[in-house]
């Protein structure tokens, strides 16, 4: 058992463990398929993350045995309630990976990643989804099931309103927009009908809709009034998400840090993120909105080294470390 944390960044679509000691070292690293219970339930989610953990503890002694770590930072897609929580922490608890273990949301190790103190972080990746954390340890977070729970956007949500509006301009019901041909260019189909048949009868995935994404945010920064609307929409859900939970936490008028992450946000895309920041600029002034410099799995080990006590040193020399590491490969 090595003397520091197993940290574990769910995903929907990849999931990142990594192995950390105590003063910050990164032992080992291993990426695998995304595991949300939500999506393959708790046992499939348990069972792919203990391959990826085995995996990972093999890469420091490859005759480790658990338990591995003094504590586990499990933050994972899908803990959007308290029964979730319970359930998986159970289900994790069993597998006997460390002495200690924390099951949370995966956007907690987002905020993590972004912030050493209190903020709110936001993220957009496959969904959207939002959290707060006040400096006296009050935290607010949002249900982030879809449009049951009053969402909208993500990437999931996104490939949808492209398509949407490519039919309907196809069709005449709507305006002419430049995202018929690039839904068309895209897969490679003679018109957006044609799509909309194959993705019925299952011939094209639903979930690659989601590789519309950058085409749409690129299309929006050409001019397009119908990409544009779509985006300017986005962008305000962000500022609402975030100032909603500044406002809940009394935080709207102090200096804070807004963490942005999630694939959709971290693609750099100048237009959304210009309308993200004038948004802020306009509610919440003195806060400070940045994108994401390190992965959420860097954030679910700093949160397992602060629970382990480590010494600010082990949070420089981790993120110097992955920095470092990525730039080179």
């Amino acid at each position: 058992m090595i003397d520091g944390v197993l940290a574990i960044d769910g995903g929907n679509s990849k999931t990142d463990v990594l192995l950390v000691a105590a003063d910050g070292t990164v032992l080992s690293r291993v990426r695998g398929p995304g595991a949300s219970a939500q999506n393959v339930g708790i046992a499939a989610s348990a069972t792919t993350l203990d391959a990826l953990v085995r995996q990972a503890a093999r890469q420091v002694d490859p005759a480790a045995r658990a338990p591995y770590a003094r504590h586990t930072a499990a933050y994972l897609a899908g803990v959007d309630f308290r029964r979730e929580q319970e359930a998986l922490t159970r289900e994790l608890a069993a597998l006997g990976w460390s002495e200690g273990l924390t099951v949370d949301n995966d956007i907690f190790a987002l905020l993590r990643a972004g912030t050493p103190g209190p903020g709110v972080a936001v993220v957009c990746g496959a969904g959207i989804n939002c959290v707060g954390v006040a400096p006296d340890g009050r935290t607010l977070r949002f249900p982030a099931i879809g449009r049951l729970s009053g969402d909208w956007g993500g990437g999931s949500f996104l490939g949808d309103e492209t398509l949407w509006r490519a039919v309907r301009a196809e069709d005449g019901r709507g305006p002419d927009t430049a995202l018929r041909r690039v839904v068309t260019d895209h897969f490679a189909v003679s018109s957006v009908a044609d799509l909309v048949e194959r993705l019925h009868f299952g011939e094209v995935g639903r979930a690659r809709l989601q590789e519309l994404n950058p085409l749409l945010l690129a299309t929006a920064g050409s001019g397009d009034t119908v990409a544009r609307e779509v985006v300017d929409r986005l962008a305000r859900e962000v500022v609402l998400l975030a100032s909603a939970a500044l406002r809940r936490l009394d935080l709207l008028h102090v200096p804070v840090d807004i963490v942005l992450g999630g694939g959709v946000l971290t693609g750099g895309d100048q237009y959304l993120l210009d309308r993200i920041h004038t948004g802020f600029e306009q509610v919440a002034p003195k806060a400070t909105a940045r994108v994401v410099e390190v992965p959420p799995a860097v954030g679910a080990a700093l949160l397992g080294l602060d629970r382990l006590g480590a010494s600010p040193d082990a949070e420089h020399r981790l993120r110097d470390s992955y920095r470092a590491s990525t730039t080179c490969g």
